[in-house]
């Protein structure tokens, strides 16, 4: 039996869009797991992520070249927005197919509780947005895909965000034509990828001249180097993702773990790294669930 909690007001879509107004930017945290997603609430954020990337990597043990499904997807969307009320962005990737697959996810997201997604303009093999050799479709089948997104929203605050990879590969102003074209097309925000200098951002966020329109990728050991978001405020930044921080933090310190145990012979050095058994509860609110049990025991055995 679950211990009930209060279901915050408004549509994942509707809270997402008022947690953007909050916060110029607004952070943007990747979760790799429901239990991540609880973390990052627990540290006060607003919003959170999951990344195709880094579910490729850690529910699948894969790279992020497209190889996950539409199916595994929404399985690990339903994971986290059961566990965890804070609106939720989706990397869906280039959509997993046509304009019928695309409808197909944007109603099961929405139906799942999603608050957001951003898709691509890469081809269906996609490559990780900060490796060479990525290619794209045109700008025809990506404002497509936008308008497939569009035509199937069933809840006109759901979130959407166009990706384009096309300044590594086109440049500046190509990929400011490609960002209006979207835009046009119906999405609400661009997700610029890849971009090296606060200038670029500052040009995208000119050429569009609409409130809450360019959102940053803040991925570490990548192409973008790790602004603030202060920096990304000036520049007129109004989100900022980051993927994959806590993931990366997490598998170094497994990793540090691991070897530990077999130079030592016991994890008891990397004590201070570990999360406490007391905060796990905490995080968890399992000593309610236990009282609940206690409950449920003792009826029982009054009877």
């Amino acid at each position: 039996m679950l211990i009930d909690k209060l279901k915050p007001s408004g549509t994942p879509g509707q809270r997402f869009r008022a947690a953007l107004a909050r916060s110029q930017p607004l952070p943007v945290v990747g979760a790799m797991n429901p239990f991540c997603a609880l973390l990052a609430e627990r540290a006060g954020h607003q919003a959170v992520y999951l990344a195709g990337g880094g579910m490729a990597t850690y529910s699948h043990g894969l790279p992020d070249l497209g190889l996950t499904t539409m199916t595994e997807v929404l399985q690990d969307v339903r994971r986290m927005t059961d566990a965890c009320d804070l609106p939720l962005m989706v990397d869906v990737d280039t959509g997993f197919g046509g304009a019928f697959n695309i409808a197909r996810l944007i109603k099961g997201l929405i139906k799942d509780g999603a608050a957001a997604i951003h898709i691509e303009d890469q081809v269906q093999l996609k490559r990780c947005g900060h490796r060479p050799n990525k290619a794209l479709v045109g700008t025809a089948e990506m404002v497509d895909r936008i308008k497939a997104c569009v035509d199937a929203r069933s809840d006109d605050s759901f979130f959407l965000v166009a990706r384009t990879d096309s300044l590594a590969n086109e440049g500046l102003q190509a990929a400011i034509d490609r960002a209006c074209a979207y835009m046009e097309a119906g999405a609400d925000m661009i997700f610029a990828e890849a971009c090296g200098e606060l200038g670029q951002y500052r040009s995208f966020v000119q050429a569009i001249d609409r409130p809450h329109s360019v959102m940053a990728n803040i991925t570490e050991f990548s192409m973008t180097p790790t602004f603030t978001l202060d920096e990304l405020r000036q520049a007129g930044v109004s989100a900022a993702l980051y993927p994959l921080s806590a993931a990366r933090a997490m598998a170094a310190a497994a990793q540090n773990v691991y070897r530990a145990i077999l130079e030592d012979g016991s994890p008891r050095r990397m004590l201070g790294a570990m999360q406490p058994r007391t905060e796990l509860y905490e995080v968890l609110n399992y000593h309610a669930y236990e009282a609940k049990y206690d409950e449920l025991f003792a009826a029982g055995a009054d009877k």
